[in-house]
């Protein structure tokens, strides 16, 4: 398969709006945001646990990043509750389950191989920055090389300077709605933004988005 997957075309999704697929594991559904592989895939979902469901222990040899947006997505090492950060590196293992059920953004096969780190954030107990302009806050999640991923907070009315994006730029709407010049974005949205583009954004609602910049194609070694 082959979605989306050419990572220099702009992407503007609403994943509501997007069919579940079914996964090996009865109870566990994914909509697809970008995949180029079959079930070993590299890979961008939105995936749903109903209550009770669980996966077999298997292995991410790209890594696996995770933001749980809904209930609570436990495995081998604990339980991540809605507003969990969690990063699982290249050639970790394993068995994740869902008691209650819950909803998460994934992604897949996507780390560098030399990025170890696992990291856990509680994002409803971590700390948030000033912005680069009034009315926005960024609270970091991770940084590897070019790669940074945030968490972005805009207060109603806020608006950012126009500014490009040479490395691309990845969006998932949390809540609230988010816009540019190209669209608006309500919660659910995920947008791709290709190496070189440029935007404007503003929110006039307000909105929380996940942000990752610096990893299209691929995310560059600090180490060279």
């Amino acid at each position: 398969m082959n979605l989306h997957g050419d990572w220099r075309q702009p992407v503007a999704l609403q994943s509501a709006e997007l069919p579940w697929v079914g996964s090996p594991s009865p109870g566990v559904e994914r909509r697809l945001l970008e995949r180029i592989g079959d079930e070993v895939a590299r890979a961008t979902s939105v995936v749903r646990y109903a209550a009770g469901s669980r996966f077999a222990r298997h292995g991410h040899g790209g890594g696996e990043e995770i933001f749980v947006l809904e209930g609570t997505i436990g495995d081998d090492q604990g339980l991540y509750p809605a507003g969990t950060y969690l990063r699982n590196p290249p050639g970790s293992a394993h068995a994740p389950f869902s008691e209650s059920g819950c909803t998460l953004l994934v992604k897949l096969q996507q780390m560098h191989p030399d990025d170890q780190q696992r990291v856990v954030i509680d994002t409803h107990a971590a700390a948030w920055h000033p912005g680069l302009v009034p009315g926005l806050q960024v609270m970091p999640l991770h940084a590897f090389g070019s790669e940074q991923v945030a968490l972005v907070r805009w207060a109603p009315g806020t608006h950012f300077q126009a500014h490009s994006h040479p490395s691309g730029e990845e969006i998932y709407v949390i809540d609230g709605v988010f816009q540019d010049e190209h669209g608006t974005y309500p919660a659910g949205s995920w947008l791709r933004n290709p190496p070189g583009s440029v935007h404007r954004p503003w929110s006039d609602a307000g909105c929380t988005i996940w942000v990752k910049i610096g990893h299209l194609p691929a995310t560059i070694s600090p180490f060279g």
